[in-house]
Parts: structure tokens; C-alpha cells; sequence
């Protein structure tokens, strides 16, 4: 009798610690999700900081440019146009999905294009472009872009590890009973991938 009350013990205890360590790595777990998602979030915010940096210098770019009077105005109103339009769209960090970033990032692909055009265009005024207000300008939006860059590369990359561990097993199954979705990244513009062709 008491090799049997002793086995029952070993059993119970055994099983006991083996739900306490069920348990606690399921707490771990979702608390790894929770600082994940956050580290995603927190990057999201880098990344709309760099975007308001770029909207925030466009203003100046345009008053600097407007002083000079036979500037073409139809170039200048597209750029207004489309930083009002890239500012106007919001994204919930919280809800990443591919459908709200496509929409965030064709509004600012939107602005991109209107300030190439515009610079493009600037080729025409040698006064202009030698300018310094234009020039310190130019620089700082240019510093800009290349920080929007490196902050959608270091998104995606939080993100990656962020979708990579909701779904491996067995951690997927936590992911699923607390409801974490995948977040989306940023892509590549289409025909990135093909080198311009430069002729002489």
C-alpha cells in the first residue's frame, strides 16, 4: 500500500511540474509576442518620423522655389498635392496589414515622384540651383531619404523576426489563441530590381 501512495505522488508531482512548465512557457511566450509586437510598433514610428521629416521640408523647398517667378507653378501644385495626400493617409500600427501599408506607401511613392519631377525640373534655373537656401534644402531632403530607407529596411527587419515567431510551431499556438497576425513590409518599388540603363 504505501509503494503504491508513493508512485501515485510521483506521478501527481510529475505531472504538476510538468503544467507548471507548460504554463510558464506559454506566459514567456506570449510576453516575447507582446515585446515583439512593440519593437514593431516603436519601429513604425521611426519610420512615419523620417516620412514627417520629409513632408516637414517640403514647405521650404516650395517657398524657396516660388521665388523664382517664371518657375512653372503646375510643378510646384503637383508637390503640394501630393504631400497633402501623403500626410492624409494613416495607418494603425496595431494593424499593419498589406492592403494599409500598399496604401501608405503608394502615397508617399506619389510624393516621390512629384519631387523628382520637381527637381528634375530645377535643372532648367542654374540661379536657382545655386541658390544656398535651395541647396541646404536639397542636402537635408536628401539626408532624409536616405534615413527613410535605412528605417523601412530596419522595419521589415523587426518584422520578419516578429511573423517568423508567431509562426513556428509550437509558439503558433499561442500566437493563434491570442490572435497576433502578421505584419506587412515594405516592398520593393516595381522594376527595382532592374538596374537603369545608362547611355552616352
Amino acid at each position: 500500500m504505501k509503494k503504491k501512495n508513493r508512485t501515485w505522488i510521483i506521478v501527481v508531482v510529475v505531472l504538476a511540474l510538468l503544467v507548471i512548465s507548460l504554463v510558464n512557457w506559454g506566459i514567456k511566450t506570449y510576453n516575447g509576442f507582446i515585446t515583439m509586437e512593440e519593437g514593431v510598433v516603436g519601429q513604425w514610428a521611426n519610420v512615419e518620423n523620417v516620412y514627417q521629416r520629409r513632408a516637414d521640408l517640403i514647405p521650404n523647398l516650395v517657398n524657396t522655389v516660388r521665388g523664382y517667378a517664371e518657375f512653372e507653378q503646375e510643378t510646384l501644385t503637383q508637390v503640394i498635392e501630393a504631400r497633402a495626400q501623403a500626410t492624409s493617409v494613416t495607418i494603425d500600427p496595431t494593424n499593419l496589414t498589406p492592403e494599409s501599408l500598399a496604401a501608405f506607401q503608394q502615397a508617399q511613392d506619389g510624393l516621390s515622384s512629384a519631387l523628382s519631377r520637381l527637381l528634375v525640373t530645377i535643372e532648367r534655373y542654374p540661379d536657382l540651383k545655386a541658390n544656398q537656401n535651395f541647396l541646404a534644402l536639397q542636402d537635408q531632403l536628401e539626408g532624409t531619404e536616405n534615413r527613410i530607407a535605412m528605417e523601412r529596411r530596419k522595419f521589415n527587419e523587426v518584422t520578419r523576426s516578429f511573423n517568423t515567431s508567431i509562426r513556428k510551431f509550437p509558439a503558433s499556438m499561442i500566437a493563434n489563441m491570442r490572435d497576433f497576425d502578421q505584419k506587412a513590409y515594405f516592398e520593393a518599388d516595381a522594376g527595382s530590381e532592374t538596374a537603369p540603363v545608362v547611355e552616352f
